[in-house]
């Protein structure tokens, strides 16, 4: 529980919550830009979180505040948030839930919720999924709406792509809501259906940022076109064709020529990715941990090549991993276009190569990072307060 958030709430808001919600980051293991491609991802939430307390008002309008901000309790009327705020205002998080609950028939009443959160901003971990999983999964709870997982899932892709603009898919929500200690999330997008492996325990992510912020909506929306492009072409010959999903990399190689070169790159990766993930599976069940790490290498190697979202930060981090004789495989995490990279090591070795990372990494650059260990941890959750 944290009593730090619970004390802010009392300090700000003079009065005691009533209920403490908590959703976590996640790190994408394997599976970049798949999801919206209807495909497959390998993934862990993991052991940092948003944290929100609750509790419910009278009158009309919500106060939400969040220390991180800086910008004092933020108001805004219960009956009239339809319209995002300029600026990339960060209560449209907020406020793009209760559009997509409204939508779904919810009546949400006034409330005052105060939010911290240990997850870097704009890295890649999904601190935006992880607030938006912690909002509906406290207002699930406190005005009892009874939501299935998918439905919250869909509530927080509905906040991204109607409220805030990035035509993102569902693996961060799904990721936030469905992980469990010690294992990974398997997840897949045409039925968005969610199994788990177990994340053996002596292995480890490092998880480094870049420090480059990244603003994803354009281009993830350019790129999400440009796999829808290469679809639409190959669906001309091959209409039970509906999304990269289907291709497989012999039958995108007879197209290669049909398609705009950018298109083809997208969709070679995205294709490479979905069989990155099943592969990694069998590779974990055999603990055959070198040919595990061997396909983040490549996975990266595509996002450089094929999908360009990586950066030279980006690209200097995994070029360190494949030097160090500690670590198993690294590759950017996410989004990409800055964030963060991860690095697959034993956990034994975890401390250490954090320090080597970091010192190698400001020898090459001269610029600084920070690189912390990452472990599994459970989904979202919601529990009243005494």
């Amino acid at each position: 529980m944290s009593h730090n958030n619970l004390d802010q709430f009392e300090q700000v808001f003079a009065s005691s919550a009533i209920l403490l919600a908590q959703a976590p980051g996640r790190l994408e293991v394997l599976g970049n830009h798949t999801d919206y491609n209807e495909g497959f991802v390998l993934s862990i939430a993991v052991d940092r979180n948003t944290q929100i307390s609750f509790k419910k008002i009278e009158g009309n309008s919500c106060q939400v505040f969040s220390p991180a901000m800086a910008d004092g309790i933020r108001e805004f009327d219960i009956t009239d948030f339809s319209t995002p705020l300029p600026n990339k205002d960060w209560t449209n998080y907020v406020r793009g839930v209760l559009v997509e609950l409204q939508k779904r028939g919810h009546t949400i009443t006034a409330f005052q919720a105060l939010i911290t959160s240990d997850i870097p901003l704009s890295a890649g971990m999904s601190s935006s999924a992880s607030l938006e999983m912690a909002i509906v999964t406290g207002l699930d709870a406190l005005f009892e709406l009874q939501l299935e997982p998918k439905e919250k899932a869909l509530i927080g892709q509905g906040c991204e792509n109607n409220y805030i603009g990035a035509n993102t898919g569902l693996m961060d929500q799904l990721t936030s809501l469905s992980g469990r200690k010690g294992e990974m999330v398997v997840s897949e997008y045409r039925d968005v259906t969610v199994s788990h492996t177990p994340l053996p325990e002596n292995l480890a992510f490092v998880v480094i940022n870049s420090n480059v912020a990244h603003d994803l909506s354009q281009e993830y929306n350019e790129r999400r076109q440009q796999c829808e492009n290469a679809v639409a072409t190959i669906a001309q010959d091959k209409p039970e064709i509906t999304a990269l999903r289907d291709v497989d990399l012999q039958l995108l190689e007879q197209f290669k020529n049909k398609l705009d070169l950018f298109d083809y790159k997208r969709a070679l990766h995205v294709v490479g990715e979905n069989s990155r993930v099943q592969q990694a599976q069998g590779f974990l069940s055999q603990h055959d941990f070198a040919q595990f790490g061997q396909l983040l290498f490549d996975s990266h190697d595509s996002s450089q090549q094929n999908f360009e979202n990586s950066c030279p930060e980006l690209d200097a981090l995994v070029k360190i991993a494949h030097q160090s004789s500690l670590c198993i495989g690294a590759r950017l995490s996410g989004g990409g276009f800055g964030g963060i990279s991860i690095h697959l090591v034993r956990a034994m070795d975890a401390e250490q190569y954090c320090t080597d990372a970091t010192e190698a990494y400001a020898r090459e650059t001269g610029k600084q990072t920070t690189a912390f260990i990452c472990r599994s941890a459970g989904g979202a959750s919601a529990e009243f307060l005494d």
